[in-house]
């Protein structure tokens, strides 16, 4: 008998080591296999039993559990207390398609080997035996965008790397994942660090790169322990070294551990930081795909980018194509979490409206109280009443309707929030985290955070929320990253959609200015 137990960090908090650790005691002769999440996280921990080459579900599952579980198992009974079933079906079901972690939950996370039992490095062979420029051309025509926040179309980013003459050239991961409500980069690291290795390794064949760097925040730590461990796998296998699969091609990679700053996410900051500086923004132009790290060319894609890529090159980037709407083709990792019922990781097609995945697959609120409001794309996220909820995930789409999809952080909240405290957080969150190169963000932040405690007292309202307005402008014009330019999404839409969280003047001015 083979179980499968995620050791992903989010399911060992709630208790996946101990329902292992009691399956191993109460069943000797059986194979445990430690895989990351499938992203169900309200059935986690979740325990998985091969059957007839389908893989059943059953949690929330205890230690406690296990004794009932087994014996079932052995009576050839596949249903009863936490059985889910088929667990690919139940994936589908809701509309799911796993391509970019599709292995997530699957395999034994770092094992070469397991990796190629489930269809990994095709997509590497596949780009060995193509041009580079081919390689580059295989991206651009699957319409793959920077899946970290800005969209950018990744084909456009290698091409100009590829084009650049200068040497040495190099592939850098930005895994500093720190928006709220964001986990996408962490369960593909901890389930399926190969395909980030593989993404990365294509990315060096397309534009001449030998070296890349994965930049890791430091607090995810059991992400570091399985890429070390894939790494060391992947070194022993000849995938990474001086002569990848026999190709006489070299590429290697080098983790470095980030110290906590979000500001390091963006990445001209991440690439000062790398060089060993303190992390603040840079200018541009120069753009980091002609002078970045070291001032060399330096192709710099997040995470999920990077995953997708080998699936990418599988088949010239049809599959991958065929999948989304308008120009958000491919998958949306959304990652849905805060007050609602059934959070965790939902890889989707671009274009599923809002409220379809927050009330059809998050079953709406965990409280049971009425949805008020939701946050998607981090901190800088605008927040969404209900009647928004018919926008549609993709890039177009949403930032239509006022808002941006970034790294796909959905953070849901019932009717007891107050937006008055998630506004006033935003521009505090700036402050705090700011660079301090630029003074939009850096006094502007600092400005904001009283001028809407101002308005909240009731303080001259009317022309408070005018110095707010044109501060928010200024900030969204003159920034020089997104940390002070996309600040102003949240204040402003908690202002318009939620005035009386702010004072009842504030109502009355909004609903006079939307006359």
């Amino acid at each position: 008998m083979r179980l499968f137990v995620p050791a992903d960090s989010t399911a060992v908090s709630i208790g996946a080591d101990e329902v292992a650790a009691a399956l191993a005691a109460r069943a000797p002769d059986a194979e445990i296999v430690r895989t990351g999440s499938r992203g169900l996280y309200w059935l986690e921990p979740l325990v998985e039993v091969e059957h007839e080459g389908r893989r059943l579900g059953f949690g929330p599952l205890a230690p406690a559990d296990v004794d009932g579980l087994l014996e079932r198992l052995a009576a050839g009974q596949l249903d009863g207390p936490g059985a889910v079933g088929d667990v690919d079906q139940l994936l589908a079901g809701q509309g799911q398609q796993r391509i970019t972690l599709g292995r997530c939950g699957v395999v034994a996370p770092g094992s070469v080997a397991d990796y190629e039992r489930h269809g990994g490095l095709a997509g590497l062979r596949n780009a060995l035996a193509m041009t580079p420029q081919a390689v580059v051309d295989a991206v651009s025509n699957s319409g793959l965008r920077g899946r970290g926040g800005a969209g950018f179309p990744t084909g456009t980013k290698w091409q100009t790397v590829h084009d650049t003459d200068d040497s040495p050239k190099f592939i850098v991961c930005n895994a500093d994942e720190g928006d709220s409500g964001t986990f996408a980069d962490r369960m593909l690291m901890e389930g399926d660090p190969l395909a980030l290795i593989e993404g990365m390794l294509i990315a060096g064949v397309a534009v001449g790169a030998e070296q890349g760097y994965i930049y890791l925040r430091s607090e995810y730590p059991d992400a570091l322990r399985v890429l070390r461990a894939a790494l060391a796998d992947a070194r022993e296998h000849g995938v990474l070294g001086d002569d990848v699969l026999g190709s006489g091609k070299r590429f290697d990679i080098e983790i470095r551990v980030g110290a906590g700053a979000y500001i390091c996410g963006e990445e001209t900051s991440l690439l000062e930081s790398l060089e060993g500086n303190r992390g603040m923004i840079r200018y541009k132009p120069p753009l980091p795909a002609i002078k970045g790290f070291f001032e060399k060319p330096t192709v710099v894609n997040n995470v999920i980018t990077l995953a997708t890529v080998p699936g990418v090159l599988m088949d010239n980037g049809e599959s991958h194509k065929a999948l989304g709407t308008g120009k958000s083709l491919g998958t949306l990792t959304a990652q849905l979490c805060g007050n609602v019922a059934r959070p965790g990781l939902y890889e989707i097609p671009f274009g599923m409206p809002l409220g379809t995945l927050i009330n059809d697959l998050g079953g709406g609120s965990a409280s049971g109280r009425p949805v008020r409001a939701v946050q998607v794309g981090g901190p800088l996220g605008a927040y969404f009443p209900v009647s928004k909820f018919d926008a549609r995930l993709d890039y177009e789409s949403f930032a239509e309707a006022g808002g941006m999809i970034g790294h796909g952080g959905v953070v849901v909240f019932d009717d007891t929030v107050d937006l008055y405290q998630q506004a006033r957080f935003s521009m505090e969150f700036c402050a705090k985290e700011s660079c301090g190169k630029c003074t939009p963000c850096r006094v502007g932040s600092t400005r904001g955070v009283e001028v809407i405690d101002r308005i909240h007292a009731g303080t001259d309202v009317e022309s408070n929320i005018e110095v707010l307005d044109d501060l928010c402008e200024t900030m969204a014009s003159v920034s020089l990253c997104a940390l002070g330019g996309l600040t102003p999404f949240p204040v402003r839409s908690a202002l318009r959609y939620f005035p009386d969280d702010f004072h009842t003047a504030v109502r009355e001015h909004v609903e006079t200015a939307h006359e």
